[in-house]
């Protein structure tokens, strides 16, 4: 059972919720670093924008196994954290331990066709310069060795965060961001492995972190559950459970990645490496943004979900509130951000070829205008997600993120590049927005009471 500290059904709502997100947020800022550690290594190398840009296009890739990661990762959560609130530990467990072998299981399948066609797959992005191409197939050929890994290590995460204890998800990660930071320069400048040596970090990291978790959620005196199974037999029902709540968060995922590869082959294809390494960079600065908002919005689905359980509703609407306000505040803090310090922080990374310093600020300047409307798209589909309505986000997401290559397109014969990144804020814009209203609607149909009337 979990104990008193992580029950997230009493008490002060605003220092509950803080208990939670800040070591998920603190978590994802890691991961920020992770990917900025490497381009700050990768940009000091001979070729940085052929090394930038091949590891830009590789992660597309990653971003793409998110899709299958999140099933995973939406199971132990919500599962874990309504079945706490109701008091059912061992139904709670069992979620977790099938969603722990349902991620493993798709991290092996999707490691071996990362191996076996990375060739094909990075042929899909129109790459026209083959040391990017062969440095981009390398990459992908190496990091699949990691992909079951953190496929598991995520589920985990999932288990953590429901039970309401983030605080041994930061710690695992930590280690790893160590790992990778000392590993980096060693392998990228000292052995020279460029790329690869990047990837090979990278690896290493993910098996440390992914090791911790294993052992923390079995050992740990503060693990959710007295033990705990990897290799199970899965429960039939658990498991279509499961993914009723996971496939429309990784069609969503899935499909903003697809979209996202179409809106990148347009960059590489129309302007070249110089452009892809552009937006690899200002990525990775604006994922300042949706890192931290995604963190906040993961503590939301773990409170509400065990709210839910517990048939809270005051409590869940309060802390919708509270939520939705902490992220407006941290989204207009990043807007400023972008505005005004967005070429130091990219001049930190790269600075040749001339005029790549005047399409970095650009760039994050264009992208700062949709950054408050990530704020309402966080609050609004943390909440529908711990209360297992995980459909209207993504419907959402999908909506918007359909019509962003056209957007795009459009954008870009009048404004040429600054019209694509154009399209790609204003897909943002529309994506929070849209959510917004549909949660605003939504809320009016929850109960009034804290216990819902019996049928």
């Amino acid at each position: 059972m979990a104990s008193k500290t992580h029950d997230l059904t009493q008490g002060s709502i605003l220092k509950k919720l803080l208990r939670i997100a800040v070591p998920i947020m603190g978590t994802q800022l890691m991961q920020m670093t992770y990917n900025l550690t490497d381009m700050f290594w990768l940009g000091q190398t001979e070729q940085s924008v052929v090394a930038v840009a091949s590891s830009g296009l590789a992660g597309m890739y990653m971003w793409l196994g998110m899709a299958l990661l999140l099933i995973g990762r939406m199971g132990s959560e919500i599962g874990t954290s309504q079945n706490l609130g109701k008091k059912n530990t061992e139904s709670a467990r069992g979620y977790a331990q099938d969603s722990a072998f349902i991620s493993l299981i798709l991290g092996l399948i999707y490691g071996l066709i990362l191996l076996i066609f990375a060739e094909p797959l990075v042929k899909v992005l129109s790459v026209n310069d083959q040391t990017v191409f062969k440095n981009t197939c390398s990459y992908l050929r190496i990091i699949a060795a990691g992909i079951p890994l953190t496929y598991l290590s995520a589920a985990v995460t999932g288990v953590f965060n429901g039970a309401g204890n983030s605080r041994l998800s930061f710690w695992a990660n930590a280690v790893g961001l160590l790992v990778n930071m000392i590993l980096d320069p060693l392998m990228i400048l000292v052995f020279g492995w460029d790329v690869k040596g990047a990837a090979i970090a990278t690896v290493i990291a993910q098996a440390t972190v992914c090791g911790l978790f294993v052992c923390f959620v079995k050992r740990h005196p503060h693990r959710p559950f007295e033990s705990f199974r990897i290799m199970v037999r899965s429960d039939p029902e658990r498991v279509r459970q499961i993914i009723r709540w996971s496939l429309p968060v990784a069609l969503e995922s899935g499909a903003f990645t697809i979209l996202a590869m179409v809106v990148t082959s347009m960059v590489s294809g129309w302007y070249g490496e110089t452009a892809v390494a552009v937006q690899r960079v200002g990525s990775q600065i604006e994922s300042l943004s949706w890192l931290i908002g995604g963190g906040f919005s993961s503590a939301i689905t773990a409170f509400v979900g065990q709210n839910y359980g517990a048939e809270k509703w005051a409590r869940i609407r309060k802390g919708y509130r509270i939520s939705l306000f902490t992220l407006l505040a941290w989204e207009a803090a990043v807007t400023i951000l972008l505005i005004f310090g967005g070429r130091y922080f990219f001049s930190l990374f790269l600075r040749e070829p001339p005029g790549i310093l005047d399409m970095g600020e650009t760039y994050l300047r264009i992208l700062a205008a949709c950054q408050l409307f990530m704020g309402l798209e966080g609050a609004c589909a943390g909440t529908f997600r711990g209360m297992g309505r995980t459909l209207p986000p993504s419907v959402c997401s999908i909506t918007s993120n359909l019509i962003r290559p056209a957007l795009c397109w459009w954008f870009s014969t009048w404004m040429g590049l600054n019209g694509l990144w154009l399209g790609i804020t204003a897909s943002g814009m529309l994506r929070g927005a849209m959510v917004f209203v549909w949660y605003t609607f939504y809320e009016r149909q929850l109960p009034k009471e804290e216990i819902l009337p019996q049928a």
